[in-house]
């Protein structure tokens, strides 16, 4: 919203990015967990916990995609956030200097709740004895997850070949925009 919000061509191209990066990541994150609740039965972090020991394909997984959730640099999430605040910043009026400082802030809060998160499901020792004969991913649940994961760090490494993708189309919308706009 920042980056829409915001109306210069970089912060769009972010808030495109972070479609994109959002997209690749919560399929991740869905996949991750529909692995964990399909052998442990259970949503509930209290009854998990040492997830790593016992599946570590599927944990790695799940940590990855938190990982990317909270902007770590090399993923997709941290491009796409970076890119959304430097066009934010672009603008120079104080409202828009603070709503970006306050959105760079909100970083903060979720590193906290994705790092717990990862800390009570995958991290610690094993709170279910049960789970300690539960399977890790199959070849078709590892090779989705890999799609995934390729297109997260691809994004996050190189990420000019999607800004060339989205850089068209946001110049479009910018100058349709302000040529559509009257400032009276």
């Amino acid at each position: 919203m920042l980056g829409i919000g915001m109306l210069t061509q970089t912060a769009i191209n972010g808030a495109v990015m972070q479609m994109v990066s959002h997209g690749l990541m919560t399929s991740l994150f869905f996949a991750a967990i529909g692995m964990i609740y399909d052998r442990t039965h259970t949503r509930m972090a209290a009854q998990l916990g040492g997830l790593l020991k016992i599946m570590p394909f599927i944990s790695t997984v799940f940590v990855l995609a938190g990982l990317c959730s909270l902007g770590l640099p090399g993923l997709s999430g941290f491009v796409a956030e970076v890119t959304v605040f430097m066009g934010s910043w672009e603008n120079a009026d104080s409202i828009y200097r603070i709503a970006t400082i306050l959105s760079c802030a909100s970083i903060v809060v979720t590193a906290v709740y994705i790092l717990r998160a990862v800390g009570q499901v995958i991290m610690g020792p094993v709170n279910n004895s049960q789970h300690l004969s539960l399977p890790d991913a199959t070849w078709n649940e590892k090779f989705a997850a890999a799609i995934l994961v390729i297109g997260i760090v691809m994004i996050g490494v190189a990420p000019f070949w999607l800004n060339d993708l989205i850089n068209p189309s946001t110049q479009t919308i910018i100058e349709h925009t302000f040529n559509n706009m009257s400032f009276k």
